[in-house]
């Protein structure tokens, strides 16, 4: 589960990282920021429903 864990921290960093890069525009960010936004939030819930499923293994 250590592995998991690592995973989500570096994708919740990398996340974080682009929405604060998008705050700083005084605009809307661009297509492709938003999408990587949501497909790093995607990528995190299945991250999540992973090690959730793993906690159940473990029960």
């Amino acid at each position: 589960m250590t592995d998991l864990n690592s995973l989500l921290d570096r994708l919740k960093a990398r996340q974080r990282d682009v929405i604060m890069q998008a705050s700083k525009q005084d605009m809307l960010p661009p297509d492709g920021m938003l999408r990587q936004i949501a497909e790093l939030e995607n990528a995190i819930a299945a991250a999540e429903a992973v090690g959730e499923e793993e906690a159940d293994r473990d029960v």
